[in-house]
């Protein structure tokens, strides 16, 4: 779905900003039109994501995990072998081309699990950008080998110590920071939120996953998934597989949550499950917040989906009914990051394990015709020395 001329998806979207930020993104708007309209600007996003990057990433078939029920087998979309180890860059990939062509001269970006920042300072050091990463002071104790990898890659790595010191204070600072240096500085926001043009401009840096994955089932299997299933926090992995697929009603569509302790307690970070509609970063969608209006403390073991909000378009795919979105908890996406890592070989990011320990409960409702493509939107190297501390 194309956004309307505001920037909504439906009711959900927008630009709610201070007005020194207008005009930086009436000015992003223009470029992104402009970029998107060049056969050249595709042509070169799509060789890097090719050499440097190594797509297609490969569809691969479980062997062993949910091998204990006869129902549906598991595709893997194999974001985890990217180079960085995930999806995120494929989006930074295409933002930095944006910034390089708009003439700006640094990038700035926001945190949570790491991954989005070693994948802004590595475009930043493939094409010559300053990078500076803001990251909550938790996520830096959390996510200390991505910390070290991204001042390896050259990037200034910012820790934020204030409110919860997590994903929604970085992007806090990140804004504020860019509201002070519009001029000659580039924010590369890592997923499919804040205000107009970034949920549209993500989702399309991402598609190329779904399209790949839709491209991927037909050679190999003659048909389309009967289930989609990938891991939301802000959204993006999933927006870029839900691309490929939801223009088929036949295929349907599933988000997972972090549940965190349970959408009923306090530590969770379920914002489709668990809150209501709002304003958070720029534009209108669900959040978690008080009855006041004030945005809720979150949690999840998985600091990459450990935000209180989510992507507009995911609140219009769920008012919709076209995706249905279901919370795990910390202990499923435990479990399963064991299971799978043990039976398949591959370590799974926390995040992406929350995608899979749902995947297995619904391969043991689906027969053996249909096909569960999970999106497994990072490697887990990064998760290992939390894990091993649990």
């Amino acid at each position: 779905m194309q956004p309307d001329s505001r920037g909504y998806f439906g009711e959900f979207g927008g630009r709610f900003v201070p007005e020194v930020l207008v005009r930086a993104l009436d000015e992003l708007t223009r470029a992104v039109d402009e970029a998107f309209a060049d056969q050249a600007f595709w042509r070169e996003y799509d060789e890097t994501l090719r050499d440097f990057v190594g797509r297609p990433s490969p569809l691969y078939r479980t062997q062993r995990f949910g091998s204990e029920q006869s129902g549906a087998p598991i595709l893997l979309k194999r974001e985890d072998v990217n180079h960085t180890g995930a999806h995120k860059i494929n989006n930074t990939v295409g933002q930095a081309l944006l910034a390089r062509r708009m003439g700006k001269k640094r990038l700035i970006a926001e945190t949570g699990a790491g991954q989005h920042g070693v994948a802004t300072a590595t475009v930043g050091a493939k094409f010559g950008f300053p990078v500076d990463v803001y990251m909550g002071a938790l996520d830096v104790e959390r996510q200390a080998l991505n910390v070290y990898i991204m001042k390896l890659l050259g990037a200034t790595v910012h820790p934020v110590t204030g409110g919860t010191r997590t994903l929604k204070d970085a992007t806090n600072e990140a804004f504020r920071v860019w509201a002070s240096e519009v001029e000659d500085t580039f924010y590369v926001i890592g997923s499919v939120v804040g205000a107009h043009p970034y949920p549209f401009m993500v989702r399309e840096f991402q598609k190329v996953i779904g399209i790949e994955a839709r491209k991927q089932c037909l050679e190999r299997y003659g048909r389309l998934p009967s289930d989609v299933v990938a891991c939301v926090g802000g959204g993006s992995n999933a927006m870029g597989i839900f691309a490929g697929f939801v223009g088929d009603d036949n295929v349907r569509l599933w988000g997972v949550e972090a549940g965190g302790d349970g959408i009923d307690t306090e530590r969770t970070a379920a914002a489709l499950g668990a809150g209501s509609i709002g304003v958070l970063h720029g534009s209108r969608s669900y959040l978690l917040q008080t009855a006041e209006g004030q945005v809720r403390n979150t949690h999840s073991i998985s600091a990459g989906l450990d935000y209180p909000g989510v992507g507009p378009e995911h609140a219009y795919l769920k008012e919709t009914g076209r995706a249905t979105y279901v919370p795990m908890t910390d202990e499923q996406a435990v479990r399963a990051f064991y299971d799978f890592s043990a039976t398949e070989g591959i370590i799974p990011a926390l995040e992406s394990s929350h995608a899979l320990a749902f995947a297995r409960e619904l391969a043991r409702e689906r027969s053996a015709d249909d096909l569960i493509l999970v999106n497994l939107s990072g490697r887990g190297d990064k998760d290992i020395e939390q894990i091993r501390r649990r």
